[in-house]
């Protein structure tokens, strides 16, 4: 707005005039102009959003950039913790991956060499063929035992030379007979030889599965409380008693209770 310069008295004087007293003062802004910059100043004072400078916006700048990189650090480390953590897991499936394929060979050569319907057949068949054979030479000594008793009985009341000749002949004849018969041991040793063959490749197999899941201690703790489920009567048959088998009454024992 124009501004109209004060003449002062001097100058009047000096120029041969009177001053005059009417003036013209500065002209002032409006009142209304200042009260609206005044309202506008205690509003921005009261909410606190005043602009800020040009370095404290760059502070703030700078605090959130540190924020999202700590963020994203934390982030980072959560990841590489939870990648190693996939990896040893990655690490225990192949184990036991490994382990269970291992099984499965060790099952298979069982199955294909020991449990199918052929080698268990054969195995049973050998077993029958001990008992069968065991029994026919049993009986056959038996049988040759009591003729040689007979024989030895009679030889003892006849007086004729040609009859004791033919009893000694007969006892002769069951003695051989009975060497006959002990021959079964030597089948029965060879068919159970057989029978034990398959059993140690059964136990080498399955030892193997143990020794896969951890040996003999770590199948320990998975082995159930044993039940005996026997009979009054099967109780009783602990016998025949193996040697080093202990909780067994000896034959001096048993003499000992009749003396």
């Amino acid at each position: 707005m124009a501004v109209h310069r004060k003449r002062f008295r001097v100058e009047d004087i000096a120029g041969g005039e009177m001053p005059i007293l009417d003036v013209t003062e500065e002209a002032t802004p409006m009142h209304s102009e200042i009260m609206a910059e005044l309202r506008a100043i205690r509003a921005q004072m009261a909410k606190g959003t005043a602009p800020l400078s040009g370095s404290a916006a760059m502070a703030a700048i700078d605090a959130s950039t540190a924020h999202e990189l700590s963020e994203a650090r934390t982030m980072l480390e959560t990841y590489r913790a939870q990648i190693e953590q996939c990896e040893k897991l990655k690490v225990e499936l192949d184990l036991i991956h490994d382990a269970i394929d291992r099984t499965k060979r060790e099952i298979a050569t069982l199955h294909g060499k020991s449990f199918d319907g052929g080698e268990m057949a054969k195995v049973n068949g050998e077993l029958g063929a001990v008992v069968g054979g065991t029994e026919q030479a049993t009986q056959q000594i038996l049988e040759a035992a009591e003729s040689i008793d007979q024989a030895a009985s009679a030889m003892s009341k006849v007086q004729s030379a040609d009859q004791q000749k033919r009893l000694a002949d007969d006892i002769q004849e069951r003695v051989i007979s009975i060497f006959e018969a002990c021959n079964f041991q030597d089948l029965t040793g060879q068919r159970i030889s057989k029978v034990m063959t398959t059993m140690k490749f059964i136990e080498q197999h399955i030892n193997a599965m143990m020794e896969i899941w951890g040996g003999v201690d770590a199948i320990k703790a998975h082995v159930p409380a044993p039940v005996d489920s026997r009979s009054e009567d099967e109780k009783l048959l602990n016998g025949p008693k193996l040697a080093g088998d202990v909780g067994h009454a000896s034959q001096d024992d048993i003499d000992a209770l009749f003396d």
